[in-house]
C-alpha cells in the first residue's frame, strides 16, 4: 500500500487516514488509510516522502507506531501489528553527493569513511526536520549511498525488461537490446546527484518516443522484432521479421 504525503499537506487531510467526523460529508466511510489495513492487515504500508505531512497527521502516526493500532471515525480499532511500516524523505538529500577527489581514487575503506561522515550529516538534518518522539519509534533508519554506474546499467535493464514485456503483451512485439546499447543508456543516464531519474528521461525520450513513432508510421508492427543497438556513440533501431 502506497500513500504519497504530499497529499497530507493540509490540517483536514487527517481525515483521509481515520475518516471524517460526524456531520461532515463522508462521515461513516471510513478512512482511506484506515479501512486498506483493516481489509488487508498482512501489507507493507510505504508513507512516500513522509516529511511533507502535516504535524497533526505525524500525531495519528505516533499513536500507530507506539501502540500498533488506530481508531477511526466509527469507533472500530484498527490494528496495525501485522503490518510492516517503510517511510522514505528526501531530508539531508543534499549531503548525498559523491565528493569531489582531485586526482585520486577511493578505495573500499575512504568510500566507508565517506559514506559514514554522509551518514552522520543527513542524520543531523533528520534530527532538525523530525521530532525526537517520532524518531525513537522507529526500529531502523537507513541512509542510501549515491548510485554508482554499475547500478544504474542495472536499473536500465529493469526499465527495459518493463518495456519490452509492454510491447510484447500490448503490440506483440519483440524488443532485443544490445550489451553496447546498455551501456550507452547507462552512461547517458547516470547522474551522482539525481540518481535514477535522468535515466528514466533519456529512455522516454530516446527509446519510447522513437519506438511510438515507428509504430505510428507504420514501419513498426505486430509480429516484427526491433533490435536497438550502439553505433558512434549514438542508439540504432533495425526491424525484421520474426
Amino acid at each position: 500500500i502506497r500513500v504519497d504525503m504530499s497529499e497530507y499537506m493540509e490540517k483536514h487531510s487527517v481525515s483521509k487516514i481515520i475518516g471524517s467526523p460526524p456531520g461532515y460529508v463522508g462521515f461513516g466511510e471510513g478512512g482511506q488509510l484506515s479501512e486498506q489495513i483493516r481489509r488487508h492487515p498482512y501489507s507493507v504500508l510505504l508513507f512516500d516522502e513522509i516529511e511533507k505531512a502535516h504535524p497533526d497527521v505525524f500525531n495519528i502516526l505516533l499513536q500507530v507506531l507506539d501502540d500498533g493500532h488506530i481508531t477511526d471515525s466509527n469507533g472500530r480499532k484498527v490494528d496495525f501489528k501485522n503490518t510492516v511500516i517503510i517511510m522514505t524523505s528526501n531530508a539531508g538529500a543534499n549531503r548525498i553527493i559523491a565528493p569531489k577527489h582531485l586526482g585520486f581514487s577511493m578505495d573500499d575503506t575512504d568510500k566507508a569513511k565517506t559514506h559514514e561522515r554522509m551518514k552522520k550529516g543527513v542524520m543531523e538534518e533528520v534530527k532538525q526536520i523530525f521530532r525526537p518522539e517520532f524518531l525513537n519509534r522507529i526500529d531502523e533508519t537507513i541512509v542510501f549511498a549515491v548510485l554508482t554506474k554499475e547500478e544504474v546499467k542495472k536499473i536500465a535493464k529493469l526499465f527495459m525488461d518493463e518495456l519490452r514485456a509492454r510491447l510484447l503483451s500490448e503490440h506483440q512485439i519483440t524488443l532485443k537490446i544490445t550489451s553496447g546499447a546498455m551501456d550507452l543508456l547507462a552512461d547517458k543516464g547516470y547522474d551522482e546527484n539525481y540518481g535514477a531519474r535522468p535515466l528514466r528521461r533519456i529512455i522516454q525520450n530516446e527509446i519510447e518516443d522513437v519506438l511510438a513513432d515507428k509504430i505510428l508510421e507504420g514501419t513498426l508492427t505486430n509480429g516484427q522484432t526491433m533490435t536497438i543497438g550502439k553505433k558512434d556513440k549514438k542508439l540504432t533501431f533495425s526491424v525484421k521479421e520474426n
